[in-house]
């Protein structure tokens, strides 16, 4: 049987192990994995499924929270902002009008992690393309700057107008009225 004054001593060791801290790991981890094995585009590929996922689930969280049926841009930008926030990371607008939104970030949610794991950035164009477009009827996400690529920041393009989207990089984003896709 373990003692207390083990269990203590263990206890009292210096690592890191906080739910986040290891769900960052295990997440940073799966995606070195998957790039080394199928590839970073097919890599992206799947974790933009689960980013297509969690933007309809994050997106209905918000709607059912502030008791709207749809967020309008400044609601949109303001979600968007709230929900990286609450993940850890650091966005910020630089731009927002009617045609765009630009987003800076000084801090990945993923952590230092995220170097040389360009494939994450998935994520965060899939949950900000889909709560964009559900809302707004259409985005193109497109990730300019990426911290995962080394930039020293990230900067990501947010297309509300398909004219303006038309030239840019990026994923594209419809407004789905079912679930069925999925």
């Amino acid at each position: 049987m373990v003692s207390q004054k083990e269990t203590e001593r263990i206890a009292a060791c210096s690592i890191e192990h906080s739910d986040g801290s290891f769900l960052r790991k295990l997440i940073g981890e799966l995606t070195q994995s998957l790039q080394e094995v199928v590839g970073e585009r097919e890599c992206a590929g799947f974790i933009g499924i689960v980013g297509t996922r969690v933007g309809h689930d994050i997106n209905e969280q918000y709607r059912d929270a502030l008791k709207l049926q749809r967020l309008n841009r400044e609601q949109v930008a303001a979600v968007l902002l709230d929900l990286k926030r609450r993940i850890g990371g650091d966005f910020y607008i630089l731009e927002e009008n009617d045609r765009r939104l630009v987003l800076g970030n000084r801090r990945c949610p993923f952590g230092d992690l995220v170097r040389g794991r360009p494939s994450l950035c998935m994520m965060t164009s899939s949950v900000f393309g889909v709560v964009a477009a559900r809302n707004l009827g259409y985005a193109k996400v497109d990730v300019e700057k990426a911290i995962a690529r080394g930039d020293s920041e990230c900067r990501v393009t947010i297309y509300l107008d398909e004219r303006e989207a038309a030239l840019a990089e990026g994923r594209e984003y419809f407004r789905v009225e079912t679930e069925m896709e999925l």
